[in-house]
């Protein structure tokens, strides 16, 4: 599929139009998806009406809006009016929300076609998709593999031109993981840059919406439209969005200080991939980066802390699903009949297993032990990225330990085994900072993924970096 940009020169200069392109979206969708289980739920009717009022816009000649005639799948876990939307979970499959999440309102505010709904692991908790109750999503560049989670289904319609960029979201690497697999560009913002109204919570704290595309300035315009202070949303940022696009080609990488953590090629990082990313990272030196030795100490505790808070905050949210509030309901003869058959029958195992460790840590007499003290070790690894940003402008880092894996294999492994394929991309989440996920390399045919991660609010800095880098890597 071609670029934001070219799409729209394209309907401006009246060389094709909106319908056409919604058209030829959809054909495509239902030629090549029933390999890939991409989609969960298609809009055509609604991408029809956009581009219909795109198209009277050019026309007449008046000014396209940014992201005019884009074909665009949103994560099943951000509201859509009228189109389900069910979390990637049984215990939602008869939802059809009334109103649009904040980011698919701006979406549709600035021209773009919403094409349909995109499979993801349920209440995006997982790292390849399988959670899903409505089935896994492919990996468009191996069917046999995962395309990664929990925001797989973005990213395997991005991969295999089945829109031109996706919303997914990310609480502990759903954006970047699945992007590193894909072969695609995977945006996280800061905290509170971008709204959650309408987006389903998994952990509040931990929650960001972003963008996946095929290149940094694709995603870059999708984060443009996005970004911003939301009335809804009592966690929205305040601060000014800068011109992100505009901005791209502002920065030199001679000079720029890039960070590289001691701890990153320690343990179980695949040989392989440590060698394409060693690779990439001296690309950037001889282009004119000086790397930087630095340390994050606190990261190697990240994953255990990850996995208290964010499984405790799982807990509190998804108490509301119980067949009387929200969710399906199960035929029962007693109160607490009907809350356990509800909530046995909708959730999957993967979302129970979660469920249970947060009530764990939040009970009586571990709270102290657990929690609080996983909150402390949170505010110290935030504290070891502060003091490495006194040193260096981005930190560089491998974005998976391994590349995609063969469908089934993460299954097969220890629930340790599987969470440990988010060590570099959770510590980004627990300290609120922006981080990127570009491609850097294939091992053995796979892709492999190169994370930049930026101080709070950013974003500017990381997608010029990682825009620079992606010409080096293509030229």
């Amino acid at each position: 599929m071609p670029s934001i940009d070219s799409i729209r020169t394209a309907i401006a200069e009246r060389q094709t139009s909106a319908a056409a392109l919604a058209e030829s979206c959809l054909a495509a969708i239902a030629e090549r998806d029933p390999a890939i289980h991409a989609y969960l739920a298609l809009s055509p009717e609604r991408a029809r009406e956009q581009a219909r009022r795109v198209d009277a816009l050019a026309d007449k000649g008046d000014p396209l809006p940014p992201l005019a005639g884009v074909p665009v799948a949103i994560k099943d876990v951000l509201s859509t009016r009228g189109v389900a939307t069910t979390c990637g979970s049984r215990i939602l499959e008869n939802y059809i929300p009334e109103y649009d999440a904040t980011v698919v309102q701006r979406l549709e505010a600035a021209g773009a076609l919403i094409v349909g709904k995109v499979n993801c692991d349920e209440f995006a908790m997982g790292s390849t998709t399988e959670n899903s109750g409505y089935g896994p999503t492919r990996n468009p560049r191996d069917p046999n593999r995962v395309p990664g989670g929990s925001s797989g289904g973005s990213a395997a319609a991005v991969a295999a031109e089945l829109c031109v960029a996706a919303l997914g979201t990310d609480t502990g690497g759903s954006i970047r993981q699945p992007a590193s697999f894909c072969g695609i560009v995977g945006v996280l913002p800061t905290y509170g840059r971008v709204s959650r109204f309408g987006l389903a919570a998994f952990a509040s704290s931990l929650d960001h919406v972003g963008p996946l595309a095929r290149s940094v300035k694709d995603a870059a315009h999708v984060l443009q439209v996005i970004a911003g202070h939301d009335r809804l949303d009592a966690t929205s940022s305040m601060q000014p969005v800068p011109d992100y696009v505009g901005q791209l080609e502002q920065l030199s990488l001679r000079g720029l200080r890039l960070g590289v953590p001691t701890e990153v090629f320690d343990g179980g990082l695949n040989p392989a991939v440590g060698d394409v990313v060693r690779a990439a990272i001296e690309r950037l030196r001889a282009s004119g980066a000086t790397l930087v030795d630095i340390s994050l100490p606190h990261s190697q505790a990240a994953i255990a802390v990850y996995y208290v808070l964010a499984t405790a905050e799982a807990s509190s949210n998804l108490a509301r699903y119980d067949g009387i509030r929200y969710g399906r309901r199960a035929p029962a003869d007693t109160l607490s009949a009907l809350y356990r058959l509800s909530r046995n029958q909708g959730f999957g195992a993967e979302v129970k297993r979660r469920i249970l460790l947060g009530t764990y840590v939040l009970s009586a007499g571990y709270y102290d032990a657990y929690y609080r003290k996983a909150q402390q070790v949170r505010r110290l690894l935030a504290q070891d990225f502060e003091r490495a940003f006194q040193s260096v402008d981005l930190i560089c880092t491998p974005t998976t330990p391994t590349t995609a894996f063969l469908l089934g294999e993460e299954t097969a492994a220890s629930p340790v085994e599987r969470y440990l394929a988010d060590v570099y991309t959770v510590p980004a989440d627990l300290a609120g900072i922006p981080a990127i996920s570009v491609p850097c390399g294939d091992s053995e045919g796979l892709p492999v993924g190169l994370q930049f991660i930026a101080p709070a609010f950013e974003e500017s800095r990381l997608l010029q970096v990682a825009h620079h880098f992606e010409h080096i890597f293509q030229s």
